[in-house]
């Protein structure tokens, strides 16, 4: 059985979540919600995920998993919140400990916060076979934009995440902590080995050339058209044209706030002795 696909785009952040189900049982997963968030308020919203929440009720679905293929830096999960709503298991692969590890340290979150993936319900190995009602779906260990990103492969289309973006656009970037142009590449030739007509769901979106924002591709338009990382590309000229481009990048805009919360599976941080959660900003850190 094939997986139903509903997308939603974030235009702030570019991000697609995507609300995956079966057509006869009603089971769904959801994969890289959105929570609003205004860095100039340090305010919260959850119009996104609230999206999610209607075509939700609208279709009577029932939320099994809530996946995430990575702890995104460009925005903030709202993987907790959503949980709060409508149940289902919040995961990530289990490489996130390594993650916690780097970002605990630079955050100096102290010794209660647990680099153990414990935050989240469920940790993915590579390979692992999971179902969706009636959907069978398989967890692919595709490291290199960070230590720990996953593709889901769910029937027929596989999404993932943080790897390959539209072809005109490339692929994502490896400068983060952990980051490895090398363990990309092969990452995402592993993902190009798959038949030439397995479809491809991004979980971001950069257009260019005025184009409209789009999300799917297939095997053989990024193998023939990616242009980072087509079939002409060897694995030296690639690492060298993404570490080059990697220098030139910022660091995305929500980077700080987005990492602390999405190592928590979601959650905020515990309020303090007023009654306030915190966020920490690290000078000269990152």
């Amino acid at each position: 059985m094939n997986p139903l696909i509903h997308p939603i785009f974030d235009e702030v952040t570019a991000t697609i979540t995507y609300i995956v189900y079966d057509e006869t049982g009603g089971h769904a997963a959801l994969i890289d919600p959105v929570l609003d968030y205004f860095p100039n308020s340090s305010r919260t919203a959850t119009k996104s995920a609230d999206q999610v929440l209607e075509f939700i009720a609208k279709e009577k679905l029932t939320v099994e998993w809530i996946l995430e293929t990575h702890a995104h830096a460009d925005h903030v999960s709202a993987a907790h919140y959503l949980q709060e709503k409508t149940g289902g298991k919040i995961s990530i692969g289990e490489h996130i400990c390594q993650v916690q590890r780097v970002f605990k340290s630079i955050f100096n979150l102290g010794a209660d916060f647990r680099v153990d993936g414990s935050q989240f319900d469920h940790l993915f190995a590579d390979n692992d076979v999971f179902s969706i009602g009636r959907l069978t779906a398989k967890a692919l260990f595709v490291p290199g934009h960070t230590p720990a990103d996953m593709a889901y492969q769910i029937g027929d289309v596989i999404f993932v995440g943080d790897t390959l973006f539209m072809p005109d656009v490339g692929t994502a970037r490896c400068d983060f902590p952990g980051g490895d142009a090398h363990m990309l590449y092969r990452s995402i030739r592993r993902l190009l080995a798959f038949p030439p007509e397995t479809r491809l769901f991004m979980c971001h979106d950069y257009p260019t050339s005025g184009r409209e924002i789009q999300w799917m591709s297939t095997v053989q338009q990024q193998r023939e058209q990616n242009i980072h990382v087509n079939d002409s590309v060897p694995e030296d000229e690639f690492v060298k044209r993404r570490t080059s481009r990697d220098a030139t990048l910022s660091m995305p805009n929500l980077i700080l706030p987005s990492i602390q919360i999405n190592i928590r599976a979601g959650q905020l941080p515990e309020p303090e002795n007023n009654g306030t959660v915190y966020l920490k900003i690290p000078l000269n850190a990152v």
